[in-house]
């Protein structure tokens, strides 16, 4: 099994950061956004994006596949 490039795992430490260690910026009731409380708001924004930003990590590591050998491709064995 091979390793995520660190560009993945650091996009994919976003969704992590914003939810944990944001409490303090968004830690109030007031604003109400949409009729939802801003910290209830924040948690259900963030699960919704995280997919997105998943998806942008997949990206990030999708093309350090190896390339399979030349004599593979070619048909000779």
């Amino acid at each position: 099994m091979k390793r995520p490039s660190l560009a993945a795992v650091l996009v994919g430490l976003i969704p992590f950061t914003a939810t944990c260690f944001s409490v303090v910026l968004w830690d109030r009731i007031y604003p109400v956004v949409f009729g939802l409380p801003f910290n209830f708001f924040w948690l259900v924004l963030w699960i919704l994006v995280t997919p997105i930003v998943m998806s942008l990590a997949y990206r990030f590591d999708v093309p350090r596949k190896p390339k399979p050998p030349a004599d593979v491709e070619s048909g000779v064995r």
